[in-house]
């Protein structure tokens, strides 16, 4: 007892006679402890409360410290607005020393540092993904193909479902169409394992051993669950290096079908001449497309059907509009959404309010720069609170609750506010925003076509809060579906 009594003595010193000093003009925010930084002033288990409790104490631009590292938290639409767009080169950096960073060692595309390699790679990437009509299928054809079988999985289903599966297993044959132009089956073993590892990495590495790992370094080397993380990581990255090489010894050349072709064919364009483009950064680059496409589209189309069981008039009224716009089509198609105002409202709803990357990717400033009269020097860590945008008050209807109303004129014409920020903005914001926008899209008007969804009658209420990690997940429940009487007959 008189042991830990003194090491309190000892913290309690150390911390009034060893203070952390700001830098000239730094943006203000609590005091930070030696060692420990700030980490007693946020909930590891969900900070977002926390980071609006110091954004109503200290304003939209504030500081907290991991560790002994400082970090600079952006809130609302201005301050996001003013670093990530106007001064976006400024703030389109990416920091070396946190568990992200570590991870995927700054290669691929999203963690790679701001600078010539990235600026190769994101063109290149945005390029192949714009022009996905190669082959013989275009991006929309491979996303309807991909819901057939869907689709076809749910009429065998009886009454209910586990929707983390299903929409995990979806949008990860999705991205495996885009990437390799092949998909799994539901069964298939290397499907299920791929899904779980990359749920179990982005768990650990957002959740409180993430949060630990980046603001006490002294506890990297123990043997603590944010080594799972790595381990993890390290066997998709194997799995991925795997089909990589089967891919290579049975495309053709300069015949691309997918996005691997296009890459290997870029590498055997360029060789050794100076080029940015190699084998380690092409199965980064899968990583992060497979990794985002995944989890934030299967994690939103889990808040949107969670959402649609709890308010049954909405879901009715997106399905008489779908409808009646579909009639006698065989299927959706993504410039439908033009003639859908409500539906297309409600999903970005549901992206709204499901916040899935709510505080993005960190970044860092590439120079000393300023911000809001503030002296921000170069290399400081920057925290985007994207979650603080789309509920930002001012800048919606209804903030604070589940309304399409956020995305309607007072005509019922669809519009989208400026502070619609789910795939940031800026320089950096996400890669794959169109492969993401026309999936969500057509799996929610097709599922919403075909089946109609309801809140099982012996599960309790429904629990909107969701588990806080890298991406913002609901809390996993049963889905009931039955077939609507329009699809019973065709």
């Amino acid at each position: 007892m008189l042991s830990w009594v003194l090491v309190w003595i000892f913290i309690y010193l150390f911390y009034f006679f060893i203070r952390i000093q700001r830098p000239k003009n730094f943006p203000p925010g609590p005091r930070p402890w030696p060692i420990f930084g700030n980490l007693f002033e946020l909930n590891m288990v969900n900070p977002l409360k926390d980071f609006e409790r110091l954004a109503r104490r200290y304003g939209n631009v504030y500081s907290v410290y991991l560790g002994g590292r400082p970090a600079v938290v952006l809130t609302g639409l201005k301050a996001m607005k003013e670093a990530l767009v106007t001064k976006g080169a400024d703030f389109s950096g990416r920091p070396d020393n946190l568990i992200q960073s570590h991870l995927t060692q700054m290669n691929g595309v999203v963690m790679l540092d701001y600078g010539p390699a990235w600026r190769e790679h994101r063109r290149f990437s945005l390029t192949t993904l714009r022009n996905f009509g190669m082959g013989k299928r275009s991006m929309e054809d491979r996303i309807l193909a991909e819901l057939d079988h869907l689709v076809e999985r749910l009429e065998k289903t009886a009454g209910f479902v586990n929707p983390q599966t299903m929409f995990h297993e979806s949008a990860s044959n999705v991205i495996y169409l885009v990437l390799y132009g092949i998909r799994y089956e539901y069964e298939d073993k290397t499907l299920q394992e791929y899904v779980t590892l990359f749920a179990e990495t982005t768990k650990v590495a957002g959740g409180a051993w993430g949060m630990l790992y980046d603001m006490v370094p002294m506890v990297r080397s123990l043997p603590l669950p944010f080594r799972k993380a790595f381990k993890h990581f390290e066997e998709i990255k194997k799995m991925i290096a795997t089909m990589v090489e089967k891919h290579r010894k049975t495309r053709v050349p300069g015949e691309p079908e997918s996005f691997v072709d296009c890459y290997l064919d870029e590498l055997e364009k360029k060789g050794n001449n100076g080029t940015y483009f190699n084998d380690a950064d092409l199965v980064r680059t899968i990583m992060d497309l497979q990794g985002g496409g995944t989890e934030t589209s299967s994690n939103t189309l889990l808040t949107a059907f969670l959402y649609l069981m709890k308010h049954t008039d909405i879901q009715e009224r997106c399905q008489q509009e779908i409808d009646e716009v579909l009639e006698g089509k065989a299927n959706v198609s993504f410039e439908d959404r033009h003639n859908m105002p409500y539906t297309n409202a409600v999903l970005h709803e549901c992206q709204r309010i499901a916040s899935t990357l709510p505080l993005s990717v960190p970044h860092c400033t590439t120079n000393d720069t300023d911000l809001m009269g503030y002296s921000i020097p170069k290399g400081t860590l920057i925290i985007p609170n994207l979650h603080s945008v789309l509920y930002e008050e001012g800048q919606w209807k209804f903030p604070h609750e589940f309304n399409p109303a956020n995305f309607l004129s007072e005509q019922g014409q669809f519009e989208k506010p400026e502070a619609f920020v789910p795939f940031s903005i800026g320089p950096r914001m996400c890669l794959g925003e169109s492969l993401a926008r026309m999936e969500l899209f057509l799996i929610f008007v097709t599922l919403l076509r075909r089946f109609q969804f309801f809140w099982p009658e012996d599960a309790g209420e429904p629990d909107f809060t969701p588990v806080f990690g890298v991406t913002l997940t609901p809390k996993p429940y049963k889905m009931g579906l039955r077939l609507r009487q329009t699809c019973k007959n065709t």
